[in-house]
């Protein structure tokens, strides 16, 4: 009965809530859920990756993965919007428009996050209870991260090629913030200036995507307490490469 008093729902719950929650909403209602419930469009990947069965089929299609600079004024027509994942928001502002421009090659793109230890939520300590979460840094879920599930989804949308990445999360002793590393190789004709006015162009009129000077040396203390996205694209040795760093 609640719901018929309420316009707008927020859920951040553990996976399948939003599902349940969804299955019980009216017309007038818009479910923003900030887990995973709706993040994938096939009920089999969310099985696959999530080792649940997705309790909501019929509504994934009147979903929508909002990730606001990408999709503008879409978000309108959707009645339950899914918030990325912070590890896929830090990587897929930096590389959608370049790989929509074909601006770099899509066959071998890597991907190094480092998040603080928030990100793992209230149970961190019992979950990480052998690792000392205040001094040491450690790789997890190589390979395997639910998240590598929504990147390959949307980076698809953007390229017709055959899509390479490998994509390695850590857990860092900072509490809270995502810094993520990219090393991608240009297109022919391309080089950091290119890639610089492309980003730039895209993001314009986005006030929370943030494009610094080429070869700045970004960090996580550039954008904590902000809703920001600061992002840098530097040099490497090699003239077909480039490292792009990115903080939210």
């Amino acid at each position: 009965k609640y719901l018929n008093d309420v316009d707008i729902i927020f859920t951040a719950l553990p996976n399948g809530e939003a599902q349940e929650i969804s299955n019980s909403s009216k017309p007038k209602n818009t479910l923003i859920d900030l887990a995973a419930d709706f993040r994938l469009e096939k009920a089999s990947n969310y099985l696959k990756w999530y080792k649940q069965k997705h309790k909501s089929i019929k509504n994934i299609k009147k979903s929508i993965y909002a990730l606001p600079e990408i999709i503008g004024k879409k978000v309108k027509n959707f009645n339950i919007i899914s918030c990325p994942g912070c590890y896929p928001t830090s990587i897929l502002l930096p590389l959608i428009p370049l790989i929509q421009k074909k601006l770099i090659r899509v066959d071998n793109i890597l991907i190094d996050s480092k998040s603080g230890y928030s990100g793992a939520g209230r149970g961190v300590h019992k979950k990480y209870k052998n690792k000392n979460l205040y001094e040491s840094l450690s790789a997890y879920g190589v390979g395997f991260h639910r998240h590598n599930s929504e990147i390959e989804q949307t980076l698809r949308k953007y390229t017709k090629k055959k899509l390479v990445f490998n994509f390695t999360p850590h857990l860092t002793p900072m509490f809270r913030g995502i810094f993520t590393t990219i090393y991608c190789n240009v297109t022919e004709k391309n080089n950091i200036n290119s890639i610089l006015n492309v980003l730039k162009k895209f993001y314009k009129n986005e006030i929370f995507v943030k494009i610094s000077k080429k070869n700045l040396l970004i960090s996580t203390n550039d954008v904590i307490n902000t809703n920001n996205c600061q992002i840098s694209v530097c040099e490497s040795k090699s003239k077909k490469q480039l490292i792009i760093l990115s903080a939210i």
